[in-house]
Formats: C-alpha cells, sequence, structure tokens
C-alpha cells in the first residue's frame, strides 16, 4: 500500500476560497492581531463551509429528506498546553474580532505581531472527484437508491423490508496561522447505507451493510452496488443457521476488515498523545517499547485516496502523513497535534482534527489499519482446534486508560479441529486491548480495508474514520455465548 508524502507549489494560484469566505490577507492579518492582543504564543483560524444532503427510502418510498448548510470561523490561541478557543457564524470583522478576543483571554502580557502577508502552502491531493455533490441533483440521487433496493429485493425472496439511506456533503476549509501560513481544502463525503429485514418460517433477522468515503457519484458502480447488496443479503440470511457457542476464554481469529474497530477502539485511542500527555493511557511510558509480536505493525494513515479517513492537510493546517505507531512489534510514536509536539519535541503527525469550527482540534485518529502478514488466511484458522471467527461487528464500549473493551459480534464462524465448522451470531467478545495486542500470535496476508461509514467519537466530537486488517489470530479472549 503506497503512499505519497510530495506536496504541489501552491504560491502561484489565486485562493478562491478568499472570495467565498469574504476575506483578504488584511482581514486574516487583522483578525489574528486580535486574537495575539493579549500575548498567546501561537494563533490560527479555520474558516468552514460546507453543504449536505441525507434522504431515506423505506421500501420504495422516500421516508425522509433534508439539506442544511453551515459556514463560520473557529479562533484558537495557545499558550503553553493550554488552549483559548471561540467561534464566530459571521464573517463580519467586528464578529470575527469579538470571537478573537474571547479566545485571546486564556493569554496575559503583550501582544504578539501578526504576519501581514501569508504563504499559501501546498497540500496532497486524495479526493478528486468528477462532479462535486452540490452539482448532483436529486433527480440522479433517487433513482440510483431506488435501483439498490430492487437490486437488493431480487437475491432472495425471504427480503421483506429494505431500508436505504443516503448522505452527501461537500466542505470547504481555510486554515489561516500567525506563522503566516493559509492552507485550503475542498473535502467530499458520500455514504450509502442498507438495512435489511428477512423472514422464514415466521422467523425475522436483520442486518446491514453500508459503503461510504470521500467519493463522487461516478464511484457508485453497478459492480460495486451489486456487491453491497449481496453481502447485505448472505449476511442476513445465514443468521437464521446461526447459532450462539459456548462461552468460555478460547481463540478468537479476527476476520479482515471490519475487525479493524478492534484496532480502532481498543488499542488506537490509547496510542492519542493527549492520553499520553495527560497519563491517562497505559501507553504512556511504552514508545520504544515491546508491546506485540514481530509480526504486528500498527499505522494510521491520511494519505489513502478516497477513504473517509484521508486528509489532504489537518485541521490545524499540519502536513499529513502516515504515521507507524507500532514497527515489528515496537511501539515508535503517538498521533500528534500541534500542542502534544511541542510538549514531546517531535514533529507533528498531522493528527490535529476537529468536527467543525465549533470545535478545538486534538489528536484523532485518521485509517487505522495492522499491515498484512506472513500467514494464509486458512493457515491461521487451521492452527485452532476450538474457537471462532470474529467477522462483523455492531458496537461496543471501551474504558480507555485501561483499554478494557467490549465488543458484540453480529455474525461470526464456529471452529472446530482447525475447520469452520458453523455460524454464530449475537456474541460478545471481552478483553483487553494491550493484553489483545500482545496475544495477537498470527498475522494473516489478505489485509482489507473496511469501506463501511465509520464515525469516531472523541470528547463529544465525530470525525469520519477508516480502519481494516488482516486476518488475524489472538491466541485467547473472553467470549461470551451461551452459557454467559
Amino acid at each position: 500500500m503506497k503512499t505519497s508524502s510530495s506536496l504541489p507549489n501552491a504560491n502561484a494560484r489565486p485562493i478562491p476560497e478568499y472570495d467565498l469566505f469574504g476575506i483578504d490577507d488584511a482581514v486574516l492579518s487583522t483578525v489574528l492581531a486580535e486574537a495575539l492582543g493579549r500575548g498567546g504564543d501561537y494563533a490560527d483560524l479555520y474558516f468552514q463551509q460546507g453543504r449536505s444532503c441525507s434522504i431515506g427510502l423505506e421500501d420504495g418510498i422516500i421516508s425522509r429528506a433534508s439539506s442544511s448548510a453551515d459556514r463560520g470561523v473557529g479562533i484558537r490561541v495557545l499558550v503553553g498546553d493550554q488552549t483559548g478557543f471561540a467561534y464566530s457564524e459571521d464573517l463580519d470583522l467586528e464578529s470575527m474580532g469579538d470571537a478573537a478576543r474571547t479566545a485571546a483571554a486564556i493569554a496575559s502580557g503583550g501582544g504578539g505581531v501578526p504576519p501581514q502577508r501569508f504563504e499559501r502552502r501546498g497540500r496532497h491531493d486524495l479526493y478528486a472527484i468528477a462532479e462535486p455533490w452540490d452539482t448532483v441533483g436529486a433527480t440522479r440521487k433517487l433513482p440510483f437508491l431506488a435501483s439498490v433496493e430492487r437490486v437488493t429485493r431480487s437475491l432472495d425472496p425471504a427480503v421483506e423490508k429494505v431500508s436505504v439511506s443516503w448522505g452527501d456533503a461537500d466542505t470547504h476549509i481555510l486554515i489561516a496561522t500567525s506563522e503566516g501560513v493559509v492552507l485550503t481544502d475542498s473535502r467530499p463525503m458520500s455514504r450509502l447505507a442498507l438495512a435489511i429485514t428477512a423472514v422464514k418460517g415466521g422467523e425475522v433477522q436483520t442486518n446491514h451493510n453500508s459503503l461510504a468515503g470521500r467519493h463522487g457519484i461516478e464511484w457508485y458502480s453497478e459492480e460495486r452496488i451489486l456487491g453491497l447488496c449481496r453481502e447485505a443479503v448472505d449476511r442476513t440470511l445465514i443468521l437464521f443457521e446461526a447459532k450462539r457457542p459456548a462461552a468460555g476464554e478460547m481463540p478468537v481469529v479476527l476476520a479482515a476488515g471490519a475487525s479493524g474497530i478492534l484496532l480502532h477502539e481498543a488499542i488506537g485511542h490509547g496510542m492519542e498523545a493527549d492520553f499520553n500527555r495527560k497519563g491517562v493511557s497505559i501507553y504512556s511510558t511504552m514508545i520504544d517499547q515491546e508491546v506485540a509480536a514481530k509480526e504486528v505493525t500498527i499505522v494510521d494513515s491520511a494519505l489513502l485516496p478516497g477513504e473517509r479517513g484521508a486528509l489532504n492537510v489537518d485541521d490545524e493546517g499540519s502536513e499529513t502523513e502516515e504515521t507507524v505507531r507500532v514497527d515489528a512489534g515496537t511501539m515508535r510514536s503517538y498521533l500528534h497535534d500541534r500542542i502534544s509536539a511541542k510538549h514531546y519535541g517531535v514533529k507533528s503527525t498531522g493528527s490535529g482534527r476537529r468536527q467543525s469550527f465549533r470545535h478545538a482540534p486534538m489528536p484523532r485518529m485518521r485509517c487505522t489499519y495492522m499491515r498484512a502478514g506472513p500467514h494464509a488466511k486458512e493457515e491461521i484458522i487451521a492452527s485452532v482446534d476450538k474457537g471462532i471467527v470474529a467477522e462483523t461487528f455492531t458496537n461496543g464500549q471501551v474504558q480507555i486508560g485501561a483499554g478494557d473493551f467490549t465488543f458484540y459480534i453480529k455474525n461470526g464462524w464456529l471452529i472446530e479441529k482447525g475447520k469452520i465448522t458453523a455460524p454464530i451470531k449475537d456474541v460478545n467478545i471481552i478483553g483487553n486491548g494491550p493484553e489483545a495486542l500482545r496475544n495477537i500470535t498470527m498475522v494473516g496476508d489478505d489485509l482489507k480495508l473496511d469501506t463501511g461509514g465509520w464515525t469516531c467519537g472523541k470528547n463529544g466530537q465525530g470525525v469520519p474514520v477508516s480502519q481494516g486488517m488482516p486476518t488475524a489470530l489472538v491466541s485467547r479472549l473472553t467470549v461470551g455465548g451461551e452459557n454467559a
């Protein structure tokens, strides 16, 4: 999986976002002067304008449709590790000045000197789409969504109810810093979700599937839609045969793809730098220590084109990258924003993210995955005498400090004497993230990124993320089954 880190030269090009937000260098300098007026170390402005559309289809009938627009600026002032923050939904100079003075209240002393001229930095180009979503009307979206329902129903007569959910958005941002840098980005997003109810002999089963990413309408090909629908139907119908396994401690094979949720929740948050800077995370003293087997390498990347977690530039204006967090079993890096990078004396990993201009940024994941290992999936299954495969997940709970977790498995498989013997359903797996990481003994060669519409929540903010992994064997986890 190769990614590029070279950035284009942007200095010679005009800045259309200046017109979009009704600003220029003089406005930026004036607002930053107010933000630094009481002596902050650093200040930045985060301008955002976005529009979104959502549509719901229930059994061929539009059940909901909405659109929204949002616009404003977030103003941040840093003094050491402390943050002053305010935002304004009005972009006139007076309103922005008021917000800047509110953010500046965290500082005291003489004011800093704001930049008078700004350098426009280059950025990656990870999600160019053929047509912006604001140019794609309902006359094209509705027939497309109706076709998803038709395809789903055609796959099996047991399918009784089909719900299709759609969302798309275009977001434009401009970041200006007290270091005299301006960066811009235009971020598309789309998500197609499918929920199915099937009935056989009076028994009812439900399941779901989704596709999402920073893609345009051209990405949703007939082949991709058929795959979405077929997988959703198969996931649902297999539940009629599935049983709950016996409870107890046993090996668990994490299936390639969606099992990346375990990496994200039970391990990933603990490696975000703010939790470690504050001493909350169990990983706060583990840099350069062995935390897993040598087969295990865990990466968090912003550079995977089209992924929900892809970012041309982070929400502080830092260059994004691929960050190796665990390298051949040894922990190498936290995910850093500007504050934690300064605290640890390292470079930001481009992981400063925020939900919108109404929020201050903090270290967040982007696309978290485990690199492929040396083993075939069949070899991993064959090594297990009695255990389960965890295939699709619906929800879970994690204690970030200690890493204790519980995850709910909707679909899975029973392994007996090295062979998959039966489908299972409605299973909890319970464990501790750092311990589970140490207990990964085999890593497959089948790395898969999950294309579902994952959103990560932290401190009241939600941001889009991606995740994935190859098939991997955890030598022991507690499984909550029939006798739990």
